[in-house]
């Protein structure tokens, strides 16, 4: 049984793409360029979308439904 999503503001990036492979997909659908950047070793979503100019509850939504999606 897969991992129940458990991702919240203060979750870093890379962590959740590495944890849910589907979310990358997600960030890439928002031109962020955290995969493979070093800064998304340590960046929250709340920072990601900070940075970006991301709306993070639309940001947050979005990652949670492909994690659901892909399991």
């Amino acid at each position: 049984m897969k991992e129940r999503s458990s991702i919240s503001p203060d979750t870093v990036v890379d962590e959740i793409m590495r944890k849910w492979p589907a979310t990358v997909a997600v960030v890439l659908s928002y031109k962020m360029l955290c995969v493979g950047c070093p800064i998304g070793t340590f960046h929250t979503v709340t920072e990601a979308c900070h940075e970006h100019q991301i709306n993070e509850t639309d940001f947050l939504a979005d990652l949670v439904s492909a994690v659901r999606a892909s399991g």
